[in-house]
């Protein structure tokens, strides 16, 4: 999660309070995140270098934070939500991981100055770009990123692109209304701003042009190493899909195999509700 300013920032930072558990929840909820949690410990597994000292930056309540600590890694956890933090100490404490979370602070995406230069084999940052609407905001929170990693560091970036907010606009019945407002739309599909009017709603939000997002890493000092759609194919099944897990696992490794092989074919990018940047640490 990442906020703009003082005043701008309360409605996201208030969204993310009232959450609570169900943002920890959230990813394990066969209607909502657990393909994308599946989906994203895939990519991890495959691109972490061992037994790295990792960042994971916009954290919320520690979801990824312990399953990396679970796996050998060194994690510091950081995000702007004193109350999601709560909840990942709480978690953390039951979870007895040790010295693998070695810290959980409250840091800024756009301002890493409590970390040095070099400081992290890896970083995460699941969550705090597509609060980033101001394009200077997104330029700090890249150099940032950049500067906190080791040479070769790998960055793990979610964003979410412009029809995204579109389709949760038509899912949402009271929403439903802003689609009718030329203002709302060519904000959103023009400059990929989405500014919710009503309180306590997911607002101040950034969809990118899946297009745009590989020169945007690479003039950061990123090398790709995978784009993908989050959720691939099974975007609007992931249900039937987590479903599987339970009734046939043969047939669940099968289909997720499928899911995960095709989540970088370009022509299902837009589409995704998120997308995942991987990428090197070039220079």
């Amino acid at each position: 999660m990442q906020r703009r300013d003082d005043t701008t920032s309360d409605p996201v930072q208030a969204y993310y309070a009232s959450f609570g558990e169900r943002e920890w929840e959230r990813l394990g909820s066969p209607d909502d995140g657990a393909l994308e949690f599946a989906i994203t410990r895939h990519v991890l597994d495959r691109f972490l270098p061992p037994r790295a000292r990792i960042l994971d930056l916009g954290g919320g309540p520690g979801r990824y934070a312990i399953w990396l600590a679970q796996r050998g890694h060194r994690v510091v956890l950081a995000d702007l939500s004193p109350e999601l933090l709560d909840i990942a100490r709480r978690k953390v404490g039951r979870a007895e991981l040790g010295d693998g979370i070695e810290e959980i602070t409250q840091a800024d995406a756009r301002d890493l100055s409590r970390w040095g230069d070099r400081s992290f084999d890896a970083a995460l940052c699941l969550g705090p770009f597509y609060h980033l609407p101001e394009p200077d905001d997104r330029e700090r929170a890249a150099s940032e990123l950049n500067r906190v990693l080791c040479p070769d560091g790998v960055v793990f970036v979610a964003l979410m692109p412009r029809y995204a907010f579109l389709r949760r606009t038509l899912a949402i019945p009271d929403e439903r209304r802003r689609l009718a407002q030329p203002d709302f739309v060519a904000r959103l599909l023009e400059d990929g701003v989405f500014v919710n009017d009503i309180p306590g709603r997911f607002t101040d939000g950034y969809g990118v042009r899946p297009d745009e997002v590989l020169p945007f890493f690479e003039r950061h000092g990123f090398a790709k190493l995978a784009f993908l759609a989050a959720e691939g194919i099974a975007v609007n099944n992931q249900r039937a899909l987590i479903d599987l897990a339970q009734s046939d696992p043969s047939t669940y490794r099968a289909a997720l195999e499928i899911v995960i092989d095709t989540a970088v074919d370009p022509s299902i990018l837009g589409m995704a509700t998120h997308l995942l940047y991987v990428g090197r640490k070039s220079n």
